[in-house]
């Protein structure tokens, strides 16, 4: 007996047995797709994560933003403006201040002076004196006869204020022998006296250029208003007695200067110490 033919609701039934098996596989693939995509977008998730760069920061590795846990941490925002409680603002202002208190010599080089001290103009004053003094240098000097006087010196180009003009040259003595040479002089009053007596560390001292040289200074006439003033330099421990210009002086003029003998003895003896 066929059992198709007995039960006519048997294909239909087994057309749906049928149906609901090849439903149930199908929905067991599609799980498994489902469950594979899932599986595959979690993977490439915690691919992502691990090959995603993260910020770790020193301190502890359990809770690197927390502070005051870890003082040696710094707390970084979500902007990421503010690092140790500063913002990126204050530290530009900060650069820009810097760059503006800069200082002049960050531009330009320091540029040393070249003006010497009043000590240092005063010692090479005293070393270019003492070299004229050593060789005998008497420059812009002239010798002219003046009518009632006999010979003068006149400057031969000008001289400024407290220059240097010419050395009042002779014998260096002490005042023993100075007075025995004064004392011949007076024995002949044709023979002159050209002796200059002055006080040096507390003793006294004669320069005499009664003898006949080449020398200039020995020939500078007598006024109480000259234009040139003595003074003493030394050299390693000797005196010299110079002149200075005691003002500034033109070419032509005569140089003069004030032999300071108020004695009656050397006024009688010449009237024009007076003047």
């Amino acid at each position: 007996m066929n059992p198709l033919r007995s039960n006519p609701l048997a294909p239909l039934l087994h057309e749906n047995s049928a149906a609901d098996t090849s439903r149930r596989s199908e929905g067991i693939r599609l799980s498994r797709v489902k469950e594979t995509r899932s599986s595959r977008s979690s993977c490439q998730r915690y691919a992502e994560e691990q090959n995603t760069p993260k910020l770790i920061l020193s301190g502890s590795h359990n809770d690197p933003t927390d502070p005051q846990k870890h003082p040696g941490t710094k707390k970084l925002t979500k902007s990421g403006q503010r690092i140790n409680g500063e913002k990126s603002t204050d530290r530009k202002l900060k650069v820009k201040e810097s760059e503006l208190n800069r200082k002049v010599t960050d531009y330009f080089p320091v540029r040393r002076s070249c003006r010497k001290s009043k000590a240092e103009l005063k010692c090479e004053k005293q070393r270019h004196i003492d070299d004229l003094i050593r060789n005998g240098v008497e420059e812009g000097l002239k010798v002219k006869s003046i009518e009632g006087k006999g010979r003068g010196i006149f400057a031969d180009r000008p001289f400024q204020k407290d220059q240097f003009v010419v050395e009042y040259h002779g014998d260096l003595l002490e005042i023993s022998d100075a007075k025995a040479r004064e004392s011949q002089y007076a024995q002949d009053p044709s023979t002159g006296c050209y002796m200059y007596y002055f006080r040096y560390h507390d003793k006294t001292y004669c320069v005499d250029a009664t003898k006949e040289s080449n020398r200039l200074g020995r020939l500078i006439n007598h006024s109480k208003n000259g234009n040139l003033q003595t003074k003493l330099h030394d050299i390693k421990g000797t005196p010299h007695l110079i002149f200075l210009a005691s003002r500034d002086i033109e070419v032509d003029e005569e140089l003069l200067y004030d032999y300071g003998d108020r004695s009656k003895e050397a006024i009688a003896a010449h009237p024009w110490l007076k003047n």
